[in-house]
């Protein structure tokens, strides 16, 4: 067991997802960890799986860490502040500013709050999805806001770097305009492409590859929650939005008229703009690297997958990156594998050589 930075009770108001995947981690590393959520059956859940203990009425936790969603955040928070006054607290909402300007009306000890969010996640939710490596090297940003001591700061410091993640430190209004451009407005255009799958043809939705399935993935998101995260942070992601209708203005124009040079030629820019801010997304370990592809035809077969990654390691090659795809239908499936552009046809060469067929 590794030793733990922090130092004291640690309590987790919410055992959802993130909340329980908190409290994994920290038991891991031997702190002791309080949870409380209002819905009992969470609760024992949680603790079930060694996520922490029950509150007692001796309870003097050094940290606080508020697991709730949006809309009532800033609620629990000056809560936990008002019933624990030694005691910093943090929340993990995806808004940050919301939040502290609600604190801040309400009179609320702010100098014992400040607001941080975890950039990591799963499909699917609740205490039974909680993993103790949720956050291990996933951004954590710290949204400080100047009123909160150095001394009693280095709380969440402790906590982040307990949990494997990578510290950010960014204004709260710095976080909410980059969350709006990097979760909230693709969400929103997720959805809104998913939607209009609802009335189309079912020939055409059979024809579904991976391009589609890559742009609607997320649009399965919980509305009501989703909901929440907008209308707090509604203004920059409806700002960004009004810029991304002016682009597509633009690829409108374009097409209209596509046999004109000028029409191509601004399509083309647009497209190339695309590869420079794909470009740009960080890769493994916050790397900006691109890497090459290969698709292999896997049988569907129990253990061939299996097979497949176990025959890639012993080709002494690092999987970067994995998609799959499986058409309706089709006895096979396509795992489009990942790996760095320098030893792509050592790679293909080596699974070839033990019967893989690699599809182009």
């Amino acid at each position: 067991m590794d030793e733990s930075r922090l130092t004291g009770q640690v309590r987790i108001v919410g055992v959802g997802l993130l909340g329980t995947s908190v409290g994994l981690g920290l038991r891991a590393r031997g702190v002791d960890v309080i949870l409380a959520d209002a819905s009992p059956t969470n609760l024992s859940i949680a603790i079930d799986y060694g996520a922490g203990r029950a509150a007692s009425p001796s309870d003097e936790p050094v940290l606080i860490v508020v697991c709730v969603p949006p809309d009532v955040t800033a609620q629990l928070v000056a809560t936990e502040l008002a019933a624990y006054p030694g005691a910093l607290v943090t929340d993990v909402a995806s808004v940050k500013l919301a939040p502290l300007e609600e604190l801040r009306a309400s009179g609320a000890d702010v100098s014992r709050y400040i607001g941080s969010h975890p950039l990591a996640g799963r499909e699917r939710g609740g205490p039974l999805s909680g993993r103790a490596d949720l956050f291990v090297g996933r951004p954590w940003v710290v949204a400080d806001h100047g009123g909160v001591s150095y001394q009693r700061g280095a709380l969440l410091d402790d906590l982040i770097l307990d949990l494997g993640a990578t510290l950010v430190e960014m204004s709260p209004e710095e976080h909410d305009s980059s969350v709006a451009l990097v979760s909230h407005v693709p969400q929103v255009i997720s959805s809104v492409m998913a939607r209009r799958l609802t009335d189309a043809p079912e020939a055409a939705v059979n024809l579904a590859g991976q391009g589609l399935r890559d742009v609607t993935r997320i649009a399965g998101s919980d509305p009501e929650l989703w909901v929440q995260i907008l209308g707090a942070n509604a203004a920059p992601v409806a700002s960004m939005l009004r810029d991304f209708r002016g682009d597509l203005d633009r690829f409108i124009e374009a097409l209209e008229y596509p046999s004109e040079g000028s029409s191509r030629r601004r399509i083309n820019e647009e497209l190339a703009g695309g590869n420079a801010g794909v470009a740009r997304i960080p890769g493994k370990h916050g790397l900006d690297r691109r890497y090459s592809s290969i698709i292999v035809m896997v049988d569907d077969r129990p253990g061939e997958l299996a097979r497949l990654f176990h025959e890639i390691g012993e080709a002494k090659v690092n999987l970067e990156d994995l998609r799959l795809e499986h058409s309706p239908g089709a006895q096979i499936g396509l795992a489009e594998i990942s790996v760095l552009p320098e030893v792509v046809q050592r790679l293909t060469d080596e699974l070839s050589r033990r019967g893989w067929r690699i599809a182009g």
